[in-house]
């Protein structure tokens, strides 16, 4: 058994390198300047990297369950700094494609990879508290851009776009490269006399199959919720600082600042809802999500106030933040442990899906002359379904699956 603490330390290393990523926004306009991109062409090479992300954490969490935290965080590590290298090489030579190749498919591989190596891990360290621990594994990867943004937007402003992607490519890979070796699952316990003492429930491999888990209804509805959140944050992410220097007049420094606020928020979100969840339930805690995110987009898309704008972007994105940091825990509610790495990679399919919609419907509303209004709007009413759909998965969620696999 190792340190579980410096378990979770090495979780929280692996995810804010790759989380980077959501520092994105801050190099919007630099490369729109530089390279001659359109908003469209450059939002795209994010969506891409996002889509990557939730192929190969669908595709590959088997095949990283299999071959363990440290061989699978090793290969993230490869993966995501072979694409900032080549990132780097794709804009000093001004190729759109190269820069899809490298930083979308060839970095979006590892952040996939690496986005799903330390939950499972992390769970079962922490057997009685499986939402503060999933909130401390995912924790990192939305306190990144706190570090990246202000930290981009230096390195740009110092060296240039092409050193920028070079000097990170080498920190994460330190970082990376010391978190991963650490990183061992525990040796499995002996299962439980009795299936009333829950503190062991997590502990052992117990649990439906992930091929079993994906033909119930509550997969389905899960996915959907899941991806509309992701839709609606991660456009709301993707144009964070475009949006607040066109909308409420903010400089390019002071976006950038927003940035690595909004990396607070969303980090901070993540470990304290996914904490209040083994309190007041999963279940209730995405209700509690949506309700607050239908008030939020709505008023977002009326203001124009600098102060009301910044507040409800980070409610938002605290909620945002927490979706990710519950969704392993309510699917260990659910399916149990056995095969969760894997279920919790097919469920993250919906990300990469809700990576390209979200930041093409707000660039698309905004591009044909509606602004963010139309978008801030339909992502709303968005949540009002998704408010029904929480309250049904609240109700008849847990029914008959237990029975599958105890």
């Amino acid at each position: 058994m190792r340190n579980r603490w410096l378990i979770a330390l090495a979780a929280i290393g692996l995810h804010i390198s790759i989380g980077s990523v959501y520092a994105w926004s801050v190099l919007t306009r630099p490369i729109m300047a530089d390279m001659g991109f359109t908003m469209s062409q450059t939002t795209w090479t994010f969506s891409l990297a996002i889509l990557m992300l939730g192929l190969s954490a669908g595709f590959l969490g088997s095949f990283a369950e299999k071959i363990g935290p440290k061989k699978s965080g090793l290969l993230s590590m490869l993966f995501w700094v072979a694409g900032l290298l080549g990132t780097a090489y794709a804009l000093s030579i001004h190729n759109l494609t190269l820069l899809y190749l490298f930083y979308g498919i060839i970095g979006g591989i590892g952040l996939g990879i690496g986005y799903i190596t330390p939950v499972s891990t992390l769970v079962k360290y922490f057997p009685n508290r499986p939402g503060f621990a999933t909130g401390l594994a995912i924790m990192g990867f939305g306190f990144a851009s706190l570090i990246a943004g202000p930290l981009m937007q230096f390195l740009v402003a110092q060296v240039g776009l092409v050193n920028n992607f070079i000097i990170l490519g080498v920190i994460y890979l330190v970082i990376m490269g010391a978190s991963s070796l650490y990183l061992k699952a525990p040796q499995p316990k002996q299962p439980p006399r009795t299936t009333k003492d829950k503190s062991t429930m997590y502990v052992h491999n117990h649990g439906m199959l992930a091929n079993d888990a994906m033909k119930t209804w509550q997969f389905g509805a899960l996915w959907w919720i899941f991806f509309i959140n992701i839709t609606c944050g991660i456009g709301l992410l993707s144009l964070a600082s475009p949006m607040a220097q066109e909308t409420i007049g903010m400089t390019p420094a002071a976006a950038a600042s927003l940035v690595g606020i909004i990396g607070i928020f969303n980090g901070g979100g993540r470990i304290a809802w996914s904490t209040i969840s083994d309190y007041i339930g999963r279940a209730q805690t995405y209700i509690l999500f949506f309700i607050l995110q239908i008030i939020a987009f709505y008023v977002l898309a009326e203001t124009n106030n600098a102060l009301t704008f910044q507040v409800l972007i980070l409610l938002i994105i605290t909620c945002y933040g927490g979706g990710f940091a519950c969704m392993p825990a309510y699917l260990a509610d659910l399916y149990g442990i056995r095969q969760l790495s894997t279920i919790h990679g097919r469920i993250l399919t919906a990300w990469g899906l809700a990576g390209i919609v979200g930041p093409m419907l707000v660039s698309y509303f905004h591009e044909a002359g509606y602004g963010y209004t139309t978008a801030l709007v339909c992502f709303a009413l968005l949540f009002v379904l998704n408010t029904i759909i929480a309250i049904i998965l609240k109700i008849y969620g847990k029914r008959g699956l237990h029975k599958r696999y105890c």
